[in-house]
């Protein structure tokens, strides 16, 4: 072979090797999701892990890495890549918007998604499917005997009663300062503590109220009394699966996994997978596992 046609082979390979480069699909990292420190978070970012996993993606789990800014700040800042975040605490606790006349679960959604993504480039990407409200509960005995069915009857005996929060809760402007801003009363003594301590807490007898959530299982068997919120001062908390949109856009086939999640999960059912991990004290991965399974989303 001539000087020229060894030149002109050698051209070719390189045009060939680029375009072979050119064609390869940026592999994906792994992918790392938050979560918040109580029951579903654990459950539901392992439901996402295990989801990833299934299709090829490598995951990795931060369980209970800390509150709502912090999961929200790391999504930011791409120290993880998803996390379930609730369209009331966005709404209030992130973006710190205005409330509205009424508290309309469908504004909350559109709003704080749209705030998100225009301010900081954050995608509301999956609605789960069910709701995750904060409420205040009491056990049922001193509901009963004080006939206490709403907030509002509570007025007079809120001085003289503890409530246990978890550590969000008495400070963010979408909880314990919206009550007293709605209904006019507060507390005598606010104990913050992790959610497992607080329902322990008052099966105990060390606080008089919490503030509980509507999926968790421990309502019930604790032998509490959800207060009806007559007055609206709590948004809806809608469960959504939060993505920077650079990285959705620069790897769609995560999103296509992701979307799979799309309303699969009722408040009932959150309910139950809560129970298994509060009562029967089945670990969080397994609880994720068994379900996608029965969904069909995972081999058996």
């Amino acid at each position: 072979m001539n000087r020229i046609g060894a030149l002109a082979l050698a051209g070719l390979i390189v045009v060939a090797f680029l375009s072979g480069c050119i064609g390869q699909k940026e592999e994906v990292p792994t992918i790392v999701i938050g979560s918040k420190p109580f029951n579903e978070q654990y459950i539901l970012a392992h439901m996402i892990a295990l989801l990833l996993e299934e299709n090829g993606f490598k995951a990795e789990v931060k369980e209970g890495l800390g509150g709502t800014l912090v999961n929200y700040e790391a999504l930011k800042r791409g120290q993880i890549h998803v996390y379930v975040e609730y369209t009331g605490t966005a709404y209030n606790n992130i973006l710190k918007l205005d409330p509205p006349g009424k508290w309309d679960p469908d504004y909350v959604y559109e709003k704080s998604k749209e705030e998100m993504l225009k301010r900081d480039g954050v995608l509301t990407l999956v609605k789960l499917g069910f709701r995750d409200d904060y409420a205040i509960a009491v056990k049922k005995e001193f509901a009963e005997k004080n006939n206490l069915q709403k907030l509002s009857d509570l007025a007079p005996y809120a001085p003289e009663m503890t409530l246990g929060t978890d550590p969000e809760f008495a400070t963010r402007p979408d909880g314990l300062p919206r009550i007293k801003e709605v209904y006019g009363f507060t507390f005598g003594e606010v104990k913050q503590m992790e959610p497992t301590l607080m329902y322990e807490a008052i099966k105990n007898g060390e606080v008089d109220a919490i503030s509980a959530y509507t999926t968790d299982a421990r309502v019930d068997l604790f032998g509490l009394k959800i207060l009806e919120d007559d007055k609206g001062a709590l948004p809806p908390y809608d469960a959504v699966i939060l993505i920077k949109k650079e990285f959705a856009d620069k790897y769609p086939e995560v999103v296509e996994v992701l979307k799979k999640l799309e309303g699969l999960i009722d408040t009932d059912t959150m309910r139950e997978l809560n129970y298994q991990y509060d009562v029967e004290k089945k670990d969080a991965r397994e609880i994720a596992r068994e379900f996608l399974i029965e969904k069909g989303l995972l081999k058996g």
